[in-house]
């Protein structure tokens, strides 16, 4: 459905009954001209529609990549509709605005970024590309339906009319790229010269002919793309567990049992030289050491947290285990907190027991507190906080650790915040609420 003029209506439809019951030879003629000529120009539209599939399906074969894909579309419509300027523009993932992918103009395909070769032509230097993006998101006609617009339309910016002039360029043709019910994007058509609008017809149907096979393209790509990255996700979190595993069936296992027969010797070692039993009680202790480390990597990995446990249990749990390993003093401070789902709890306590072994690790503190609230009866903010040295500058976003609680908030949609500074600790808060918007990561040093 196009919004260009009641004229184009009328030439498209068919006569009304009161003509074709008409005695009037010159009325039965005009009505039987206009029947001809609706008749010619369904037929020449399905037969656009069936090439224009024809020629995707080809076009999926020999250009895969779906920029290729694109990129022969627009050559198509400029060459085919005897237009100047083909062009792609995309609503951007959070849905705030619209901004231009690519552009056929004269011979060439231009994608942005622009290229230093092509940042030199006049054409796509000088194109109000912005202003353009702006009015097509802004213009919510335009979301379901083909909006044509004739030379200085006042519709349009007074920026395109500017380069329309200087260009001698006609009217554009603006189609929403709409699949199920969801607009992705626009195609636009910039004509060479103004036409009747009679004469626009066909470059309709084929705009639009063309952009149901361009949103079809580009949702399937989405698709492939959101199932390659879940893959990723998946293949990685095997990867975890299976790391876990190994840590903790060979490493641990094994530093329990040097443990375990280290013990055994020392006390067997009372008639030894003080010195060799302070070296053997040093070793008992490395061996303890990294036996609680092996523990730790296993949990970082694979957080020991059942299905059933609630957050402000597993906080104290956590807690608790991590207070036998080291002498700083480990507050904890959480209220009652609502059932949040098994998925969320896991990453939120996955991110607190990362928190809390970089503090027992690296903060050098007297003091770690844990604390944790309700926010609006729905939500969580959760506060791993020590007073110790603070992070290193230049370092706060390195590291696995901080990978890890990056990609786990990233999966429930949660607000991650560092708050570090030298000698003044760190804190890590977590926020989370059923309608969050989607993840931000923040580090303020």
């Amino acid at each position: 459905m196009t919004d260009n003029g009641s004229e184009c209506s009328e030439l498209l439809s068919p006569p009304p009954p009161s003509e074709v019951d008409s005695n009037d030879p010159e009325v039965l003629r005009a009505a039987l001209i206009r029947e001809a000529t609706h008749r010619a120009r369904a037929e020449c539209v399905a037969k656009m529609q069936a090439d224009v599939v024809n020629h995707a399906l080809d076009l999926l074969v020999r250009e895969p990549d779906l920029v290729g894909f694109f990129g022969a579309l627009t050559k198509t419509m400029v060459q085919e509709a005897e237009s100047r300027v083909c062009a792609v523009w995309l609503i951007d993932d959070g849905g705030e605005g619209c901004n231009l992918w690519m552009a056929y103009v004269k011979d060439r395909l231009i994608t942005v970024p622009v290229t230093a070769a092509d940042a030199h032509d006049a054409d796509v230097e000088k194109f109000p590309h912005r202003a353009m993006a702006d009015h097509l998101f802004t213009h919510k006609a335009g979301w379901r339906q083909t909006i044509e617009y004739v030379p200085q339309d006042p519709r349009l910016p007074d920026a395109i009319h500017a380069f329309s002039r200087v260009k001698g360029c006609g009217s554009t043709i603006a189609t929403p790229l709409v699949i199920g019910g969801e607009t992705l994007g626009w195609l636009t058509l910039m004509n060479t010269a103004a036409e009747e609008c009679d004469a626009q017809w066909w470059r309709i149907d084929l705009s639009e002919a063309i952009a149901r096979q361009a949103a079809l393209a580009l949702h399937h790509s989405r698709v492939v793309e959101r199932s390659r990255v879940e893959e990723r996700r998946k293949a990685i979190l095997e990867e975890r567990n299976r790391l876990a595993r190994d840590i903790h069936d060979n490493l641990a296992q094994g530093f329990a049992a040097i443990l375990m027969q280290l013990q055994g010797a020392r006390r067997e070692t009372a008639c030894l030289s003080p010195g060799i039993a302070a070296k053997i009680d040093t070793v008992v202790d490395l061996a303890r050491t990294h036996l609680n480390e092996a523990r730790r990597s296993v949990g970082t990995l694979r957080p020991n947290v059942s299905d059933s446990e609630e957050v402000a249990a597993a906080l104290k749990r956590l807690a608790g285990v991590a207070q036998r390993t080291t002498e700083m003093a480990i507050d904890v401070k959480v209220d009652e907190l609502p059932r949040l789902g098994d998925v969320v709890e896991r990453e939120i306590i996955g991110i607190a027991q990362e928190a809390l072994t970089n503090a027992v690790r690296h903060s050098r503190a007297q003091r770690i507190t844990v604390s944790a609230a309700t926010v609006r009866s729905i939500g969580v903010r959760l506060s791993i906080a020590d007073d110790g040295r603070g992070i290193p500058h230049g370092q706060p976003s390195s590291g696995f650790g901080m990978t890890s609680m990056q990609e786990r908030a990233e999966r429930i949609g949660a607000s991650l915040t560092i708050v570090t500074a030298p000698r003044s600790g760190t804190e890590v808060v977590l926020a989370w609420e059923p309608s969050n918007l989607p993840t931000q990561v923040h580090i303020a040093g």
